[in-house]
């Protein structure tokens, strides 16, 4: 009764509309507007991870799934593909729109990822702090999400990963780069303008090394399943300071574990807690 009740009056209150999100972008998830848009869902309580699904219907996925993201991954047993498996080419970038999306920061340019036997085109790619997929039960800092849709339209989508770790003094350019225009979006639904962004070296790093694989989901609602996920083995690095700046920006936005992959949906990682109460 007491769910039945919250979800009532969650959906009573919310748009019914799927708002800003990791596939953002996809056409068949959520198509980019003329403004940013702020999502009704968040990070918090109410409308947090274990209650997005009550927010409106279309996200019942992230309660009722399967196969669902982010999950535990093993350096050990996890599926490897190793370097060569996929290929990353995004062209030097002029006048790149950076927005926050007050859940997220999201660059939107244009790029294409050659895996699988298949061409996807890039959408956006975004952060979440600290990382979504944990290794061998631990998190990084942070975590950067590459979104593809494939290239022939067929509603598929993949994501390219990469975890990120705080160093004292290193820092990959292309982050420490875009960071420092973070002080220009500090409002959530603003966007700012990044004259240029390189992505010649994070390019090269990125198609020398294996990766993480597996079949999941979005990791915001609606939760969309059936993303194919490759997440790179080798974390980027941020000084301390930006990451700082990243932080104060998106707060805490990441989806907790689904357990090993296609194993428990929200509501069994929720009954499995309670009986332990």
């Amino acid at each position: 009764m007491r769910g039945s009740i919250l979800s009532t009056t969650l959906l009573s209150l919310l748009p019914a509309s799927v708002m800003a999100s990791c596939g953002h972008g996809l056409n068949f998830v959520h198509p980019r507007g003329a403004t940013v848009t702020i999502p009704n869902f968040d990070y918090g309580t109410t409308t947090g991870p274990e209650n997005w699904h009550h927010i409106q219907e279309s996200y019942m996925t992230c309660a009722n799934g399967t196969h669902q993201s982010p999950i535990l991954l093993s350096s050990t047993n996890s599926t490897v593909s190793p370097p060569g498996s996929i290929n990353l080419h995004i062209s030097p970038q002029k006048d790149v729109e950076f927005e926050n999306l007050g859940t997220n920061v999201e660059v939107v340019c244009n790029g294409t990822l050659e895996a699988v036997n298949t061409t996807w085109k890039l959408a956006q790619f975004h952060f979440h702090a600290p990382s979504e997929h944990r290794v061998d039960y631990g998190h990084y800092e942070a975590e950067m999400h590459f979104v593809f849709a494939a290239a022939d339209n067929s509603s598929r989508a993949a994501v390219l990963g990469f975890f990120i770790e705080v160093e004292k003094y290193n820092g990959t350019w292309l982050l420490e780069s875009l960071f420092s225009h973070l002080p220009e979006i500090q409002t959530p639904g603003t966007a700012t303008t990044v004259p240029e962004l390189d992505f010649g070296s994070f390019e090269a790093a990125a198609n020398a090394q294996s990766y993480y694989s597996y079949m999941g989901s979005l990791t915001t609602p609606p939760c969309t399943e059936g993303v194919l996920w490759f997440i790179g083995t080798k974390p980027l690095s941020l000084k301390i300071e930006t990451y700082m700046a990243l932080k104060n920006t998106v707060k805490t936005n990441n989806r907790f574990t689904q357990s090993y992959l296609g194993t428990t949906p929200v509501t069994g990682i929720l009954e499995t807690a309670a009986k332990g109460l």
